[in-house]
């Protein structure tokens, strides 16, 4: 009897054992992880010279995005102007294009198209970097502040013999526009001047949205000076789009067999959304251009925020965050 008992209960020990085993086996399996499975992957805490691709939220490696960038015809940079991280990202990009025997062309919002002959000059090494230079290229005319800020993406491409081109209407024509609004300063003979007579002047509802809205955030003022920087704005970004068409236009039309392709810098304002240059420069080529944005920004714990907002409206198709640049009195506006 005791025999039977005891067998009894090792039966049930052995139940119980099975029970437990399998418990702990179904528990840690891949169809339901308990909250604290090391299989559940924590959340990416965003670091500086993290690139985020947007379409996924996904940070990816750079030797894996450059891949992707090379694909594209334009690679647009979008900056936070005078932040120095942010040129040595161009450059690293302009180099890794380089080591891939792949040949940039830089477009800079920084000139503008009445400086491009001296700006030439100085890229081929005829001329030197000089006041006269500056003078010549209409630095602080066009863009102001210190040439230091920009320099080294210019010396970059007279080492390398790399074009550079100059991608703003002139600064005098834009100011009219801001003072007169658009259809006054078409009749003017520096209209005609400037190259941009035979230009279409898209309106686009989309970006008229955008800018007008960030204006209405960002700067004081009546609906009529609204007016007048929104018209500036559509000029400025036009003309920036006719520049780099053109550049594309001239590789396609090469016979050198070389691979090139052109790098955009600008503020990250004409690339926001595909919207300001992007969206017009696909409008010139009839959407037969390949095209990838990215958008730099500045990086601190406290900007996570700003980070997600950019990614949840999608800014553009990738977000490079990198390092502090210099200390800026201005707010950025949101």
């Amino acid at each position: 009897m005791r025999t039977w008992l005891a067998l009894r209960r090792c039966r049930g020990i052995v139940l119980a054992l099975s029970f437990v085993l399998w418990f702990l086996i179904a528990s840690t399996s891949d169809a339901i992880p308990p909250l604290d499975s090391p299989t559940v992957e924590p959340a990416v805490t965003w670091q500086p010279w993290h690139i985020i691709d947007t379409r996924t939220g996904h940070v990816v490696a750079f030797p894996e995005w450059i891949k992707a960038l090379e694909q594209a015809e334009i690679i647009y940079l979008g900056e936070e102007h005078h932040n120095p991280y942010h040129i040595d990202a161009a450059l690293k990009v302009l180099n890794q294009l380089l080591a891939d025997r792949i040949y940039p062309t830089i477009g800079m919002e920084m000139f503008g198209w009445d400086g491009q002959e001296a700006l030439d000059s100085y890229v081929s090494g005829i001329q030197a970097m000089s006041d006269k230079f500056l003078e010549e290229v209409r630095w602080k005319q066009n863009w102001g502040g210190e040439f230091s800020d920009y320099g080294p993406l210019v010396t970059f491409a007279r080492e390398r013999q790399l074009p550079v081109r100059a991608m703003n209407p002139p600064k005098p024509l834009i100011r009219r526009i801001l003072k007169f609004g658009l259809e006054p300063v078409k009749l003017e003979p520096e209209w005609a001047a400037s190259g941009m007579s035979q230009e279409e002047i898209v309106d686009d509802p989309a970006y008229h949205t955008k800018i007008i809205d960030q204006l209405r955030r960002c700067h004081g003022g009546t609906e009529e000076h609204y007016r007048t920087m929104y018209e500036a704005s559509m000029v400025r970004d036009e003309g920036m789009a006719k520049t780099l068409v053109q550049r594309q236009e001239e590789i396609r039309r090469a016979a050198d067999g070389l691979r090139r392709i052109i790098l955009s810098y600008t503020g990250g304002g004409h690339i926001q959304y595909g919207l300001p240059v992007p969206k017009r420069v696909a409008r010139r080529l009839s959407g037969d251009v390949t095209q990838t944005t990215v958008y730099m920004m500045s990086f601190e714990p406290s900007r996570a925020e700003d980070v997600q907002a950019h990614l949840d409206d999608p800014i553009a198709d990738y977000i490079w965050l990198t390092p502090m640049g210099k200390p800026n009195p201005t707010k950025p506006c949101k």
